[in-house]
């Protein structure tokens, strides 16, 4: 079994309220929770409106299957979400 955890900060320019933030980060949980093998969370960034951070914990049994659900997650954030990314990091476990 192999774990990896993707880490994506974004930037919401224009951004000016936490519901608004929601709107424009609404459904991440829709997109990338319905795998079985990829659970998602907001995990920083709770209280500001102009930035959100997501985290994606992506289990297979091995590393190349976790590194291409991580691929395929990012290509579905870039073409899905309406925000800037300014980071995104890969860990193994």
């Amino acid at each position: 079994m192999h774990i990896g955890l993707l880490s994506t900060t974004f930037s919401l320019p224009g951004c000016g309220s936490l519901k608004e933030k929601r709107q424009r980060m609404g459904g991440m949980h829709e997109r990338f929770g319905r795998n079985p093998s990829v659970a998602v969370c907001e995990s920083g960034e709770h209280n500001s409106h102009d930035v959100s951070e997501w985290s994606f914990v992506v289990v297979a049994a091995s590393r190349r299957e976790v590194e291409s659900l991580c691929s395929r997650i990012e290509d579905k954030i870039q073409c899905t979400v309406e925000a800037r990314i300014i980071s995104v990091t890969r860990e193994f476990l």
